[in-house]
């Protein structure tokens, strides 16, 4: 008999039916291939006490070292360098200009962590989790991770002033806020903006998987940057206009990205401020990554702001990533507004 726990959902085998009619498909099924290699995937040794390891306290204190590690590997463009297959390190340095000693260190570390494979005479490939940090595949994490190892990772350095004050550490380093950094700094901008459209990508999916839209005509994306979460969700449901909602400079990128003829023309960009309003006329609204990335005064203006809209309709949609309490097993989330 097979256990009930082990079926798939119904809501998930419609969806996957749904999306294998879409282009949608040729994006998702790497990204369900790579789940299931990790999810299966186990490490057997008969020497698990050859090598004891550190109090875990100190392994959490340490734990930017492969956190930095990796986002040298992301900037250094390595995965790319690996992807059709094994290199030696002094390939690898001639192409990326590093020192040859350092990003052998570097990559034995990596490998260590199964990030890539150590193989004979000094030769490395990519490993599974190493996969994520190639550019332009679906699931790619490279824009993001160094996104994080760049202006994430010098505004948590400074944690203690944000505790001590209640100021966000990140103005104190930049000298400014978050976006306005960003709106200053164009190759910042695109890091960002690249790494969250990668992470939409992917949280698109879980959002589809879970919501029935099928009584939803127009949606309003607040905040939306380039688009991705809402153009999947169009893709999959052809009776829906959307429209991306966000600052000038995120819409004009988001116009490059939508083209003369996104969805159909079923999807639009609108540039504003959603401390002051945003557009009306749909009947439902996603905030997705948004309220996360400010203070508590600055996200019930937000939320009193689009309140207006909700109130004039029956349904809305609103998504977060939640860090569980008491946390356990969890990574921090890196868009804690702690340090913003």
């Amino acid at each position: 008999m097979v256990s009930r726990g082990l079926l798939p959902s119904w809501p998930l085998l419609r969806f996957l039916a749904r999306a294998r009619r879409t282009s949608l498909w040729t994006e998702l099924k790497p990204l369900l291939t790579l789940r299931r290699n990790r999810s299966t995937f186990q490490v057997k040794t008969g020497q698990s006490n050859m090598n004891p390891q550190p109090p875990v306290l100190f392994q959490m204190a340490t734990g930017y070292w492969l956190s930095q590690a990796i986002y040298v590997a992301a900037k250094l463009g390595l995965a790319d360098l690996l992807k059709d297959g094994p290199k030696s390190c002094d390939v690898l340095a001639a192409a990326t200009g590093a020192d040859k000693q350092s990003l052998f260190r570097l990559m034995r570390a990596l490998s260590s962590a199964r990030v890539f494979a150590h193989l004979q005479n000094d030769s490395f490939a990519l490993a599974s989790a190493g996969e994520s940090l190639q550019s332009n595949v679906p699931g790619s994490l490279r824009a993001i991770v160094m996104s994080i190892g760049e202006i994430h990772y010098q505004a948590w350095g400074d944690l203690l002033h944000s505790i001590q004050t209640g100021s966000p550490a990140f103005n104190k380093v930049f000298g400014t806020g978050l976006f306005e950094y960003l709106q200053r700094n164009p190759e910042a901008a695109d890091t960002f903006n690249r790494g969250m459209t990668d992470v939409s990508s992917m949280l698109a999916y879980a959002v589809l998987m879970a919501y029935d839209f099928s009584g939803i005509s127009a949606i309003v994306d607040v905040g939306g940057g380039q688009g991705k979460l809402l153009r999947s969700i169009l893709q999959l449901n052809p009776q829906i206009k959307g429209t991306v909602f966000d600052l000038e400079p995120a819409i004009e990128m988001t116009k490059q990205h939508l083209g003369s003829d996104a969805c159909g023309g079923r999807c639009s960009a609108i540039a504003g401020d959603f401390f002051d309003s945003v557009p009306e006329g749909a009947d439902a609204y996603i905030l997705s990554g948004v309220i996360h990335d400010w203070d508590d005064d600055h996200g019930i203006r937000i939320l009193k702001t689009a309140a207006e809209r909700w109130l004039e309709m029956e349904d809305s949609c609103w998504w977060k990533w939640l860090c569980p309490m008491p946390m356990q097993s969890v990574s921090v989330s890196f868009s804690i507004s702690t340090c913003w």
